[in-house]
């Protein structure tokens, strides 16, 4: 199964961040066990890499990185995506933009635990996930 991670997800592991973390190291755990195949688009990427560098600095960030990139593919955005993130109906365009990565690339499911983006059929939460993929 080819799923794209929200960066929500990844954060919640890389921060340990409770109590969404137990589901999000599940989700790790499939990736590094090759039971699913993980993408992050190019800006998620970026923005993980921000947020990391908060909380633990460059060098630690960069490691955390490297080891988010050995795990996962990613999902370049292309000025196509950036245009029909931007005349999508969905009114966030950041999950607009991953909404196109996602069609683009013809992945399976996208798992987020964003509220507003696990209205769609396409996104399911972590726990859900796992709960179906045991």
């Amino acid at each position: 199964m080819n799923v794209l991670i929200d960066t929500n997800v990844i954060i919640d592991t890389f921060s340990q961040r409770e109590p969404f973390n137990e589901y999000s190291d599940g989700i790790f755990k499939l990736l590094a066990e090759n039971k699913i195949k993980g993408y992050i688009t190019t800006s998620g990427i970026t923005d993980v890499y921000y947020l990391l560098c908060k909380k633990y600095g460059y060098v630690e960030s960069k490691i955390k990185i490297g080891t988010l990139l050995e795990l996962l593919n990613i999902a370049e955005v292309s000025e196509a995506d950036c245009f029909a993130a931007l005349n999508s109906a969905v009114r966030d365009f950041e999950d607009a933009l991953i909404f196109a990565c996602f069609e683009r690339i013809g992945l399976d499911l996208i798992i987020s635990r964003d509220v507003e983006f696990l209205k769609s059929k396409s996104v399911v939460s972590p726990d859900k996930f796992l709960a179906g993929n045991k």
